[in-house]
């Protein structure tokens, strides 16, 4: 197999031979004369000014990572663990693996599950994914609409 000619970063993009080797060249130059205009900044007698500007937008950059990734998913972690902490015995849960159950006993580091009737399986507190809450208050509002319906069916009767 031939030895390609040019830079090896070009031997990437598939130029290989003398018409590759002209054509990084000019590709070359092409970033040289792009990138020479910000060299040219930073160097020239202004280059206190420049370096405190890219300092700053460094500094906005780690600030706005800081609280767009890693501050939201500390708090997720946080009510994680609180949620985990706050399990008790009667509580409906669901594992991580998509295990629905109740609980029936809580260790330090374990939690008893009943799944089925007569049916329990052990847990690690970290396995359970969340609890489940139900509403009484939507229940509640859902029987409250069906009434007047059934109270006009008989009226009508």
């Amino acid at each position: 197999m031939p030895a390609a000619s040019g830079p090896p970063f070009l031997c990437g993009l598939g130029l290989r031979g003398a018409y590759g080797a002209a054509l990084g060249s000019q590709r070359r130059l092409n970033v040289f004369a792009s990138i020479l205009p910000m060299v040219a900044a930073t160097s020239s007698g202004s280059s206190s000014g420049s370096a405190v500007t890219s300092l700053l937008f460094l500094v906005l950059m780690v600030g706005a990572l800081y609280m767009l990734m890693i501050r939201p998913q500390q708090r997720r972690a946080r009510a994680q663990r609180a949620l985990q902490q706050g399990v008790e015995e009667g509580d409906e849960v669901v594992t991580i693996g998509g295990m629905y159950g109740t609980v029936t006993e809580v260790d330090d580091d374990n939690v008893t599950i009943e799944v089925a009737d007569n049916i329990e399986l052990r847990f690690v507190r970290s396995a359970i994914a969340r609890k489940l809450v139900y509403d009484d208050d939507d229940q509640s509002e859902d029987e409250a609409e069906e009434e007047p319906e059934e109270q006009e069916a008989d009226e009508a009767t």
